[in-house]
């Protein structure tokens, strides 16, 4: 039976563990990636549009001015939904080290260490929580277990600056305030990460639900427990509302759905004051219930009359073409059904691991450490369920896996250095396989059926982009006579990194009409599309030819100007430009 122990605070055994194993992490992420580091090749289009969003800013742009100017500038830019709150830990490095090694080098060295930086804070507050319910080995082999998932990774690669890996630390830091001894202190700790999560992104509101929804049950168990949820949405409130003035001001108040607009803050307004009043008397079960689902219902309605629109979802003010050709094509955002064999695996295998671990430890558990087990049980349930319907969740339902997973590896290692049984050993090291390497059934079907073959890494078979890289060609663009550039959507970002001209669209759902613009031109007859393109003043074309979403564009509509292109027949109008490398690129003639 594991009794409860809770630990207070930080321990320097637990601080330099931890750090023993992020540093062997972050090297090895240094040697895997440092072909990528040196080309800067930006794991993701929001990374390179991070860095164009950073360098406006240190550039003089307004901080509550979150308008890309150099995206569709004929019609005034594109208002972003991004948070500057992850614009600061950037911010502080450029600005520590420029006045070093100057400006280049200062933003070089952002890039590379403000993601290995999020990933120590996020292997630190899995360890402390395991630390403080198991013991110090389960803790450091916890930090370890965060490495070993491939969705989990990903978001703190060296280049990956855009919000996905301080999304992954707001919901550890609101996993350690479940485990705090006192409930009010643990409400203002779960308000806190859960406001600075749903300032950063809007993608945390289901879980941030659960977390609630977990807060309620504690007090339903037990009236000395409501502090939690009273706490919990009380800071949630205020700290929305004051991270909402200092990030974003009051310029715009428009009920947005993609971000904590007004809408959504009167709702945790409401949320607050409902639960305080509940709070304020002892009421019997059936009461408080009925008060929790009023305080639910007052929200739901405030949100539908403040934005009716929302219920379509966070892209409802995107054309419904752009939704329907590039939006809802994103695989990140694909249920589990939608991806290939291998991602799945990796998206589910370690939470349902993860779930698995969870189980037994409140089976072995008792009093307090059992319900809290069973709470986190549930907590890693929800996160598995947003995994299946959105797979970019996985990352944070990989980080909470690993919290139990410490534990369970601990368990398994224990098996193999002891006297065990030989199908015990077995067991072990069959459990542990399949957990940190879960493709390997694939590898070995594959091997098996077909021997001269191995399975290609996960998202290579969807890639984005094709082998042209922006950054060769980039001296011969930005060279040329400022003007707009009319180019794929996945490879905008990186034109706007790397010369000073603007694009019509990137791939951001805020820009659809310019989206739109991109869309209906590669489908246009070359006739047609040299019209659109004269009437809106774009100065250049440019095209990779590999690119998924040319091909796409291109079976579309056969007849249409990716087609063609694609087939290397070049309009007259169009006159090109030697870039250097495979990126193909021309200049507009007027006539």
């Amino acid at each position: 039976m594991i009794v409860e122990r809770r630990r207070s605070g930080w321990s320097a055994p637990l601080v330099l563990r931890t750090t023993f194993a992020w540093a062997l992490v972050a090297a090895l992420l240094l040697i895997t990636h440092w072909a990528g580091i040196a080309a800067r090749r930006f794991p993701d289009p929001d990374d390179a549009l991070r860095l164009v969003e950073l360098r406006d800013l240190i550039g003089g742009q307004g901080w509550f001015d979150l308008t890309q100017h150099r995206l569709d500038a004929p019609h005034g830019g594109v208002l972003m939904h991004w948070s500057r709150l992850v614009d600061i830990p950037l911010l502080l490095v450029v600005g520590m080290l420029t006045p070093l090694v100057g400006a280049a080098s200062a933003e070089f060295a952002a890039l590379v260490a403000v993601p290995l930086l999020t990933l120590y804070c996020a292997m630190l507050l899995a360890a402390r929580l395991v630390w403080r319910m198991v013991d110090l080995e389960a803790a450091t082999l916890a930090a370890l277990v965060m490495a070993l998932s491939a969705p989990l990774l990903f978001q703190f690669a060296p280049l990956r600056i855009d919000h996905h890996g301080w999304q992954v630390v707001c919901a550890l830091a609101a996993a350690n305030a479940l485990a705090t001894r006192s409930a009010a202190r643990g409400g203002v700790m779960l308000g806190l990460a859960l406001a600075v999560w749903l300032t950063i992104s809007l993608e945390g509101l289901p879980l941030a639900l659960a977390f609630c929804g977990i807060a309620a049950l504690r007090w339903l168990r037990d009236p000395k427990e409501s502090p939690l949820l009273v706490r919990t949405l009380q800071v949630l409130a205020f700290a929305s509302l004051a991270l909402f003035a200092a990030t974003r001001g009051i310029g715009d108040l428009a009920p947005h759905c993609d971000t904590l607009s007004p809408p959504f803050l009167a709702v945790l307004c409401w949320s607050a004051l409902g639960v305080t009043l509940l709070a304020a008397q002892r009421l019997p079960l059936s009461w408080l219930l009925g008060g929790f689902a009023l305080t639910a219902a007052g929200g739901a309605g405030i949100l539908l009359i403040g934005a009716p629109q929302c219920t379509a979802g966070s892209f409802a003010a995107a054309d419904p073409l752009v939704r329907q050709l590039w939006l809802s094509g994103l695989l990140e955002g694909m249920p589990f059904w939608r991806q290939q064999p291998a991602s799945v695996l990796q998206l589910l295998v370690l939470p349902l691991f993860g779930l698995g671990a969870a189980w037994r430890l409140q089976l072995r558990s008792h009093d307090w450490l059992r319900r809290f087990w069973f709470d986190y049980l549930l907590l890693l349930l929800a996160a598995l369920a947003m995994t299946c319907l959105v797979a970019r969740a996985g990352a944070v339902a990989a980080a909470l896996a690993a919290v139990p997973l410490g534990w369970q590896l601990r368990e398994w290692l224990a098996a193999l250095r002891g006297p065990s049984s030989l199908p015990r050993r077995s067991l072990a090291v069959t459990a542990i396989l399949l957990a940190f390497v879960p493709t390997l059934p694939l590898l070995a079907w594959g091997d098996a059926r077909h021997p001269e073959a191995s399975l290609p890494p996960v998202g290579q078979a969807s890639t984005r982009a094709s082998a042209c890289r922006v950054s060769t060609a980039a001296r011969a663009i930005a060279s040329l006579p400022r003007g707009e550039i009319a180019a794929p959507l996945d490879i905008a970002p990186a034109l706007l990194v790397d010369t000073p001209h603007s694009l019509v669209a990137s791939g951001h759902h805020r820009g659809s009409t310019g989206m739109r613009f991109m869309l209906d031109l590669f489908a246009a007859d070359p006739e047609r599309a040299h019209a659109m393109l004269i009437a809106r003043g774009t100065r250049y074309l440019a095209l990779c030819p590999g690119l998924a979403e040319i091909r796409l564009a291109a079976e579309r509509m056969p007849g249409g100007l990716a087609a063609r292109l694609q087939r290397g027949e070049r309009p007259d109008w169009l006159e090109p430009v030697d870039t250097g490398g495979p990126l193909l690129f021309w200049k507009i003639r007027p006539d």
